[in-house]
């Protein structure tokens, strides 16, 4: 997911639309609202964030170490006019990127990823028993093929995958999927999407690699673990 901070709603409802096409879920924030989100939001509400993107405004200086604080996402600084000193200062600040408006979403994607793959430098795949998912939006091998997955099935293995035998709840795996804030969407409509990639997983694996508990949520588990 996505945070897009912006005061003008317009702006925030026109990356909606556009990451929307690409599949990537959004939120956004005014200024004030996201000054006040970052205190109180729980961990897990960051761990669904992959980037910040977020517009200049005077009351930026430290608000870049405020979120590294809190996450390892990517932060984008949104420019109406880039001029050398501005972006020096951004980028002292702690930014990762600074942008010109407008700027096409799948750059910005681009941009991210590129963020993403310095950061994790060789560390591009994440591996759980025989499934093994990539960061740069292949297919997951699992058993040594390749597996083909829709693509909200996809955001949701990665997720397990990279959650390891850890339990995670329906509305964590919501975030990471449809973003934080969009109530447009039945929650419950993740109890379909990992009910399908169970039955794909199954008959590739043999048995059933997603255990869920009421209440607890859900993890991947080994053979040896049944």
């Amino acid at each position: 997911m996505i945070v897009i901070v912006d005061d003008r709603s317009l702006v925030s409802d026109t990356y909606k639309v556009s990451f929307g096409r690409e599949g990537v879920s959004t939120s956004g924030f005014s200024w004030s609202d996201f000054q006040g989100w970052i205190y109180s939001a729980a961990d897990e509400e960051f761990e669904a964030v992959e980037a910040f993107l977020i517009s200049e405004c005077e009351d930026f200086k430290g608000l870049a170490q405020l979120i590294k604080n809190r996450s390892t996402a990517a932060i984008i600084a949104m420019k109406e006019h880039k001029s050398l000193a501005s972006t020096l200062e951004l980028f002292a600040e702690g930014v990762d990127d600074v942008i010109g408006k407008p700027c096409h979403a799948r750059e910005i994607l681009a941009r991210i990823e590129a963020i993403a793959r310095r950061a994790r430098a060789s560390n591009d795949h994440c591996v759980f028993g025989e499934i093994r998912t990539f960061r740069n939006g292949r297919d997951p091998l699992v058993r040594g093929e390749p597996l083909q997955l829709p693509r909200r099935e996809l955001r949701i293995l990665e997720y397990l995958v990279n959650a390891k035998s850890r339990r995670v709840t329906k509305p964590q795996i919501f975030s990471h999927v449809y973003g934080l804030f969009d109530h447009d969407i039945d929650e419950n409509v993740i109890e379909s999407h990992i009910s399908k990639l169970r039955r794909r997983l199954r008959e590739r694996l043999g048995y059933d690699p997603i255990e869920s508990r009421r209440y607890l949520g859900y993890r991947l588990i080994l053979p040896e673990d049944l």
